[in-house]
């Protein structure tokens, strides 16, 4: 359970396409079921018939989790052989049912839709250049000036993939991108790589996602990422065609790190690296870096697990389940409210008392910010009997806003300071803290954004 509960850059995109006109709704679906911990405001699914009315798209979205926005019958409506489906936290603009994707757009060259994972820093001046040419916006999110983008790039295009490549030209942020057009399948990363996204194919079906988990879920074959800055055009004439052209190739790449410490699943693989892997790494360089005795190691559900797990197998010091985790509360730092976030704290974890009582215990979480978290947790092992409570945290200080993470307008709240990570916090009931300062490219052997050195153009 991270501390960034202010983070705004989660989403997950789910996009597939049946070459056999089999309806893809429901495999959409649990694709982005697997894909609900990168979002839990609203979902949507939107499909369309290949081979039926050209343009026509059948659409469904709402608030909530997916199991709350979705029945059979809705499902069951949903008749089509190539969709595009997506799971929302927010990003840029508020928490509406308007806000919820996919966004489907119709304009003189039929229909388009849209799912996006990102953040843009230049949405104002490409929003007031659409303005300025005719465009009237019906939601607050930069997903709709990237769609009004490729609709205008499109009239003086052969294909919608140029369109897509013109329009890349003038994004300037984190985005990957899933665009359906009537008979094609259309996935875009942006030239850093900060958000993921990956290619699979089951039987004559080819599907894009944000993570590998996704793919599993659906029982479909793994079939490589999407590289920073290509486009891949998924068609039945052609299969998978790649375009590196649009966009002048980085020499250095920038995933994002909150991939791999908190936004996903640890059965992931972003970009050739296992989640679950650079998690126990984090932790026991974690160990090496800060060892303690104590009598017990434990992680924050779900995310501090993994590093938990590391610093008890570099430590030697057994690794036991602390907390009970209601299963019913969603992930805590992507409540859109603070009061939400707090309140969500108090009923989603319970210590298991015989564990803790009398023990000195190391508490792995994954990052921590204002302390809104992990002041109630510790309290709640204090409360549990624990004799000491030790606070290893496994990824590096975050001291700046990241403008490609959450906007600095928007970033609030008790910032943990430089002196904080290695002395004791009168204001929290801890032993001692000490929080990961370096070396995360030594477990993550990509290049990585971190907050000091993350490029915005």
């Amino acid at each position: 359970m991270a501390e960034l509960e202010h983070l705004k850059e989660e989403c997950g995109v789910f996009g597939m396409y049946d070459f056999s006109g089999g309806d893809v709704a429901t495999s959409i679906y649990y694709g982005l079921f697997a894909l609900q911990h990168r979002g839990q405001e609203s979902c949507g699914i939107a499909v369309s018939e290949t081979n039926g009315p050209k343009g026509k798209v059948s659409s469904h979205k709402d608030m909530g989790l997916l199991n709350e926005a979705f029945t059979p019958e809705v499902l069951e409506k949903l008749k089509g052989d190539i969709g595009v489906g997506h799971v929302r936290y927010s990003t840029a603009g508020s928490s509406t049912r308007e806000n919820a994707q996919p966004l489907v757009l119709n304009y003189v060259k039929g229909t388009l839709g849209l799912a996006h994972n990102g953040n843009l820093i230049n949405t104002p001046q490409l929003h007031k250049e659409l303005e300025y040419t005719g465009a009237i916006f019906q939601t607050t999110i930069d997903s709709e000036v990237i769609a009004y983008l490729i609709a205008r790039e499109r009239l003086n295009s052969k294909t919608v993939e140029e369109a897509v490549g013109r329009a890349m030209k003038k994004l300037k942020g984190a985005y990957s991108l899933i665009v359906m057009s009537p008979r094609k399948l259309i996935g875009a990363r942006d030239p850093f790589g900060f958000r993921p996204l990956c290619i699979g194919k089951r039987d004559n079906a080819y599907v894009l996602a944000s993570e590998t988990c996704a793919l599993d879920t659906i029982g479909a074959e793994f079939i490589r990422d999407v590289e920073p800055g290509e486009i891949v055009t998924i068609s039945p004439e052609k299969g998978i065609e790649s375009d590196k052209s649009c966009c002048i190739l980085k020499e250095q790449h920038a995933r994002c790190v909150f991939e791999y410490i908190y936004f996903a699943r640890p059965d992931s693989l972003i970009d050739g690296c296992s989640v679950y892997h650079s998690r126990i790494m984090a932790g026991k360089y974690l160990a090496m870096d800060s060892p303690v005795e104590a009598d017990i190691v434990t992680g924050v559900p779900e995310s501090g697990n993994c590093a938990a797990m590391g610093y008890a197998m570099q430590s030697g010091i057994p690794y036991n389940t602390a907390f009970v985790k209601n299963s019913y509360v969603g992930r805590t730092f992507i409540k859109p409210k603070q009061k939400n976030r707090e309140s969500s704290v108090q009923i989603k974890l319970n210590p298991i008392r015989e564990v803790v009582a009398g023990k000195r215990v190391i508490m792995i979480d994954d990052s921590i910010v204002r302390g809104t978290t992990s002041d109630r947790i510790v309290k709640l092992l204090r409360d549990a009997g624990a004799k000491e409570v030790h606070v290893r945290i496994s990824s590096p200080p975050f001291l700046w806003p990241g403008f490609l993470v959450f906007p600095p307008r928007r970033f609030y709240g008790r910032v943990i300071s430089e002196p904080m990570y290695r002395r004791e916090n009168s204001s929290l009931p801890i032993t001692d803290l000490w929080k990961r300062s370096g070396r995360l490219s030594e477990r993550i052997p990509l290049p990585i954004c971190l907050w000091t050195d993350c490029p915005t153009s």
